[in-house]
């Protein structure tokens, strides 16, 4: 039964979420969107498989989020506003993470206010998004590590064993959602280890944990192959039925060559590293190293799970080339506010700290935040004065509140129906039974309205990818296969495959000035049509 204690606990936390979910509701994609926005407005709602590495648990947990908000509106809405639940769960959880750090409500207010109104974690909630799932992936493993290093250390060896099996299971269901998980390992494994090394005595632990773990890994990730294979879903990516489909897919082996040079220009990708710093938080970026230190002097192992997690992540985003890279410093984005919330609880009990006369001895709400200092020996750590937070809290809170109208305009994209539009009308242009070499970024959304709005069955949607599963050649051999029998269009956006494709046929653009929009292929040059 949930006691009293624990809903008000969970009030500031439910506000912030709440806050953070109408600010992204605000902002939010009205419904079909381009790119990878599409492909997972798209994948959810079939049950199908996404582009490397698949992203089973987001289509899984997108597939029931679907179905839950049936009421709120098309399926690509719904998408996006699971983007902005996943926000919210993320500012949420990130208040009561700091409370448990700091042991003050008002600075988890500050850190979750201040990370759902980051302009590059605002935006990503404003659309479909397997990043926005990773954010809240990340917010609740951080949270349950420190739960269980609070039981741990204030009492005993096993007390906390169940906070660790949950943390291995949360880690499974990320890494089924975004491979980036994977460099938050070393961090764990370390903080494992400096919150008790007795742990390796204990191999049952280790090994129900590792199983959770595996077992969570392989559920999620079967969706690839009995999607792909005898259950087989509309929209399918790559060839994960089989052996090496799968583990192309899942290991995400098309990528493989976009890490470059991850030790060359370290002192370019520093400066670079600051500038990202600098544009996210404004004037507080100054404060983000001195957090840091503040929490390796309050909380040594969270600073070196956080460090280490945000180095890591960092140095592999800055040698990671690909689209919308930025994505990708979410977590840090998390962490850093984190430091910034325990750097002032630092300030604020140096000036006027309290010792609690009898810190609690429980597990209130379930989720530890206790006193270290009690099974040391040392005397209690000071609580910071309440006043003096709120103060600090709501003054670090003005940077972000008086520039929230420019950070808003930024990412807001509630009157952006670009995608639809297009769709619609290219839908209404193409022939029966057309063939459509397309791209990429137009691909998903003809997909969406393909697969999820069952509309032009008729319509042959050939992808650069649907080229390669299907081995069907080269973009001309597409089209002269099917030129004698069948309309086809083109969509292109590369200028020599535009020059190329205008020498040797007669084209005639539909919906725009050339062949990044919609291209009728009218016959060949020299063949007298």
């Amino acid at each position: 039964m949930v006691s009293a204690a624990s809903v008000v606990r969970w009030l500031p936390a439910l506000g912030v979420g709440v806050a953070a979910l109408a600010a992204a509701r605000v902002a939010m994609l009205p419904g079909l969107g381009y790119w990878d926005t599409a492909e997972l407005q798209t994948v959810a709602p079939v049950l199908g498989t996404a582009h490397p590495t698949g992203f089973p648990t987001y289509v899984l947990l997108g597939w029931l989020a679907n179905l839950a908000l049936t009421p709120l509106g098309e399926p690509a809405f719904r998408m996006n506003l699971f983007a902005g639940l996943c926000v919210a769960v993320a500012a949420a959880v990130t208040v009561d993470l700091v409370r448990a750090l700091t042991r003050s409500v008002a600075l988890g207010v500050l850190a979750g206010l201040g990370l759902a109104f980051t302009e590059i974690v605002w935006s990503i909630g404003t659309q479909a998004e397997a990043h926005a799932l990773h954010l809240a992936f990340v917010a609740l493993l951080f949270r349950v590590l420190v739960a269980w290093e609070g039981l741990i250390r204030a009492n005993g060896i096993d007390r906390g064993d169940r906070y660790l099996v949950a943390a291995a299971a949360i880690f499974g269901l990320a890494v089924g959602n975004h491979s980036l998980t994977l460099l938050l390992a070393p961090a764990v494994g370390l903080f494992v280890l400096a919150t008790d090394i007795r742990i390796v005595r204990r191999p049952r632990l280790v090994a129900t944990c590792i199983g959770t773990l595996v077992i969570v890994v392989v559920t999620v990730f079967l969706e690839l192959p009995l999607r792909a294979g005898p259950f087989r879903a509309p929209l399918v990516y790559g060839r994960p039925e089989t052996w090496d489909g799968f583990w192309y897919v899942a290991l995400a082996e098309q990528f493989r060559g976009s890490v470059i040079g991850p030790f060359s220009d370290l002192s370019a990708k520093a400066v670079a590293l600051l500038d990202r710093s600098a544009d996210a938080f404004g004037p507080l970026a100054v404060l983000i190293p001195l957090g840091f230190i503040a929490t390796t002097l309050r909380r040594p192992r969270y600073a070196l799970l956080s460090g280490l997690a945000a180095a890591i992540t960092c140095f592999f985003a800055a040698s990671y080339v690909n689209a919308e890279i930025e994505r990708y410093y979410l977590g840090p984005a998390l962490i850093a506010w984190t430091w910034i919330a325990i750097g002032a609880g630092v300030v604020a009990t140096a000036i006027g700290g309290t010792i609690d006369p009898a810190p609690p001895m429980a597990d209130p709400g379930g989720l530890s935040d206790l006193d270290h200092s009690r099974d040391t020996g040392r005397r209690p750590s000071p609580r910071p004065d309440p006043v003096l937070t709120l103060g600090l809290a709501t003054a670090l809170l003005v940077p972000t509140a008086l520039t929230l109208d420019a950070r808003y305009a930024a990412v807001d994209r509630s009157r952006d129906n670009a995608a639809r539009v297009w769709v619609d009308q290219a839908i209404e242009a193409m022939e029966p039974g057309a063939v459509v070499v397309s791209w990429w970024s137009f691909s998903t959304p003809l997909w969406y309205a393909q697969h999820v709005e069952e509309r032009r069955p008729d319509i042959n949607i050939i992808d650069d990818r649907t080229r390669l599963d299907q081995n069907l050649g080269a973009i001309n051999d597409v089209i002269d296969a099917n030129l004698p029998n069948r309309p086809v269009y083109v969509i292109r956006v590369d200028p020599e495959e535009i020059i190329e494709l205008a020498q040797r046929y007669k084209l005639d653009p539909l919906l725009g000035p050339d062949t990044g929009a919609l291209t009728r292929v009218v016959g060949r040059r020299g063949a007298g049509t």
